[in-house]
């Protein structure tokens, strides 16, 4: 129980996988303009990351190491992520209509963002078991959502405030980030 807390711990705020493994930027500079962008985004990359954690791991435990096919697994955890998308966005739309349409379009943007292959092949690579990789794939997603939010916040606040034409939009947002960044990396030297 104290490795699956350090897990947590350790993927939210010391290897936070968007402002210190640098992965998930495109989504983290093109959807943090508002909180509720922020926020539904989010939401739909949390539940995905953790699912994905645990049939990419499935998949690879009983399906390509057992046929020596581990050499694919790149390609297939990028088609079963895919799949797993499209068939909860298809369940979402059939049985839950409401939630499907709050998610719009943050549903299929979800297929080409790079932190949910990212934990599915650091959970592989780390050779976690299949709790440890649920623990990381959730405190990823906390770690992500803590991150895009915070990040919504200040940018909703630096828009109203009086920032040099030169600055404005994403040049301040980049220099935000970077501070943000370099706040979590101090955090590094703690296990």
């Amino acid at each position: 129980m104290d490795s699956s807390f350090a897990l947590l711990f350790s993927s939210i705020f010391i290897a936070n996988i968007v402002l210190v493994q640098f992965l998930g930027i495109c989504s983290f500079l093109g959807v943090s303009k508002n909180m509720r962008n922020a926020a539904g985004m989010s939401a739909a990359v949390a539940f995905v990351m953790v699912l994905s954690a645990i049939v990419t791991w499935l998949v690879y435990h009983y399906v390509l190491l057992p046929l020596a096919l581990d050499y694919l697994k790149t390609i297939v955890f990028i088609l079963t992520i895919a799949s797993l998308v499209q068939l909860v966005e298809m369940f979402l739309k059939k049985k839950m209509p409401a939630l499907y349409k709050g998610m719009g379009v943050f549903l299929p943007l979800i297929t080409t963002n790079c932190t949910i292959l990212g934990i599915a092949l650091l959970n592989i690579q780390k050779q976690y078991d299949l709790w440890l990789s649920v623990v990381n794939a959730a405190g990823t997603a906390i770690g992500y959502t803590l991150a895009l939010v915070v990040f919504s916040c200040i940018r909703e606040r630096l828009d109203q405030s009086l920032v040099p034409d030169a600055m404005k939009d994403l040049p301040v947002a980049l220099i935000t980030a970077s501070c943000m960044s370099l706040a979590l990396m101090g955090l590094a030297g703690i296990h």
